[in-house]
């Protein structure tokens, strides 16, 4: 598992631990999924109140500015809007288009028996809501050609719902819904390449070709560095943007050409980076300023050098790219596509247009309806088998929130239609039905959270190595090792044992059994359930010399009452105040401790 926050810490010396702690923060901040969701969601509200008052003119008005570069008397360049929804969003796409490499690469993609299910399950998820807006639209040529705006998923809000519900939630719901958001939006980017461009001019397409044709060549060549991969991506960019195909489709040709592996020989660099080590430990001296160590200096910059390069280049970018993509391009691109106004328009057309009812039922209704069926026909066909720990509630709940459309949605709105009222109709059908399933699949999945805590279950999932999770997946697996690492039971120990022997990422499901403790509910599994609060207690309370006394009364006295242990060694050790003291906090600790209150 990767390193603990205190082992980081004696990292650094004393004077930098406040900076340290910030800076962990901002980091763990900025690749939460939660937090992406919740910049999306204000800058949707931001834009739906500007749209709906006196100042929409003035915004619009702002977002058509130009911008770009002069040659003499010509302005070659892009209105504000277009750079967010042709440039930054390319970008966006590159961030896609590393995810699904990864997954293609190492992840849930590599196993097609793992992968079946959400493959299978994302074509139904596509193919529904395609019926159910044509059922609505078929018969008229001028809405017809927006089939495509309800059948992709928005992976940044779905995951970010998903997370507020912490490890009450099986991992397998989050790898299902992560794995069939991926899928999704490959037959997005298909959808939007094949269905949604201008007629495109077959110079161009031949020059995006050969730069393309290039990048493979750097790839083939053993090129790992980023900077030539970003630059003649920029040109790729250039010639898919004039060929008339739309141009974030360059963002995912790119992303699949850059490197996936190490440029450095992993065994090879184990044996010289400890050499490295040793000599740098060698030539230290304590007494003497750093700055004035140049031997020392020396093989430290060598050994940062080489260690930079460990990590492929994919997996640089992907981590450098998301809280721009998350915190910046995809806020932007709310604020600028979620404004749907109501001031002028036709209300009553925009409430009786088929439109609206194909976009929301489509993935209202279409999403979760298409999914939950092939789903089911793959599990009962025996070509695939629900996740560990998962069940059918678990999944209709991740199916409803499969039908958060939001960014891809919008972004394919905005290409399917030409009108602008239809634009906005289809855009408030889209923000009416994530909004929906966005609640809806909470409440269903909060419910079956709250049936596992009722039982007393949690599931905890981490790594047995350091392999590069996706980012998404950070967030939980951070929150599970804090638990994990607060475990003191022995059973669950053996198992995370034996999980961490296997490699890669496993899940312990922690039975708390029906009384709400560990195990049964026997008078030995009592005593391992109040060892382990009071281990926690005591560590939050930095009491590290009490912790060990107690441990040891408890592993010393099996036979005796679970808390006299405790009350025991308080009164030996701090004397009737602490154990008074103690005994009061336990007083106050009963209503939190009897599940009806969250501590």
């Amino acid at each position: 598992m990767s390193s603990t926050p205190t082992k980081e810490q004696k990292l650094f010396i004393n004077e930098v631990q406040g900076h340290q702690a910030r800076y962990r923060k901002l980091i763990q901040f900025t690749h939460s999924s939660t937090k992406a969701a919740g910049a999306m969601l204000v800058a949707a509200v931001v834009a739906l109140i500007v749209a709906n008052s006196g100042a929409y003119e003035a915004f619009l008005e702002f977002w058509h500015t130009e911008v770009g570069v002069f040659f003499g008397d010509e302005l070659a360049g892009l209105s504000l809007g277009h750079v967010i929804n042709d440039l930054f969003m390319a970008v966006f796409f590159l961030l896609v288009g590393l995810e699904v490499k990864y997954e293609l690469t190492v992840g849930e993609l590599t196993n097609i028996r793992q992968a079946l299910l959400p493959i299978v399950a994302a074509v139904g998820g596509v193919l529904a809501p395609i019926g159910i807006y044509l059922a609505f639209n078929a018969t008229n040529p001028e809405t017809a050609h927006g089939w495509g705006v309800p059948t992709a998923t928005d992976i940044a809000f779905a995951l970010g719902i998903l997370a507020l519900l912490g490890n009450r939630v099986p991992n397998g719901v989050r790898v299902f819904l992560s794995t069939l958001a991926v899928a999704d939006d490959i037959i997005a980017i298909l959808v939007i390449a094949i269905f949604y461009g201008h007629s495109p001019s077959l110079p161009w397409l031949a020059a995006a070709a050969v730069v393309l044709f290039v990048l493979v060549l750097m790839n083939r060549n053993h090129i790992y560095s980023l900077i030539p991969y970003l630059l003649v991506g920029v040109v790729l960019w250039y010639c898919v943007y004039m060929s008339g195909v739309h141009a974030t489709i360059a963002g995912v040709l790119l992303a699949f050409t850059i490197p996936s592996g190490s440029r450095v020989n992993i065994k090879s660099f184990l044996t010289w980076s400890g050499d490295k080590v040793r000599e740098a430990r060698a030539a230290f001296e304590p007494e003497t300023p750093v700055i004035a160590q140049g031997d020392y200096i020396e093989t430290v910059q060598d050994l940062s050098r080489v260690a930079r390069q460990v990590v492929p280049p994919a997996t640089r970018l992907e981590h450098r790219l998301y809280p721009w993509v998350y915190f910046g391009i995809l806020p932007l691109f709310a604020l600028t596509n979620a404004d749907v106004s109501f001031l002028g328009a036709d209300v009553g057309a925009m409430l009786s247009s088929p439109v609206l009812y194909g976009v929301l039922l489509g993935l209202l209704v279409g999403k979760p309806l298409g999914i939950m069926l092939f789903s089911f026909a793959v599990v009962k066909t025996k070509l695939a088998s629900l996740p560990e720990n998962v069940n059918w509630g678990h999944m209709l709940g991740a199916s409803i929130l499969g039908g958060v459309g939001f960014t891809m949605a919008i972004f394919v709105a905005n290409l399917a239609f030409p009108d602008e009222g239809l634009v906005a109709t289809a855009k408030l059908g889209i923000l009416a039905a994530s909004l929906l399933a966005g609640v809806l699949g909470f409440v269903l999945l909060f419910l079956q959270a709250k049936a596992a805590q009722k039982r007393g279950v949690a599931y905890l999932s981490a790594s047995g190595d350091d392999i590069a999770r996706q980012t998404a997946g950070d967030e939980a697996a951070r929150e599970s090792e804090e638990l994990l690492r607060d475990l003191e039971d022995p059973a669950i120990k053996e198992e995370l044992e034996a999980a961490k022997k296997r490699g890669g990422v496993f899940e312990i499901a922690v039975d708390l059994g029906p009384t709400g403790l560990l195990g049964g509910g026997s008078i030995g599994d009592v005593r391992e359930a109040v060892r382990n609060e009071v281990v926690r207690v005591l560590r939050e309370e930095g009491q590290d010399d009490l912790l060990e006394k107690v441990q040891e009364e408890f592993d010393g006295n099996a036979a005796r009452p679970p808390l006299e242990s405790v009350q025991e060694t308080l009164l030996r050790e701090r004397g009737e105040d602490a154990l008074k003291e103690a005994l009061v906090r336990e007083d106050e600790d009963v209503t939190g401790m009897s599940g009806d209150e969250k501590k």
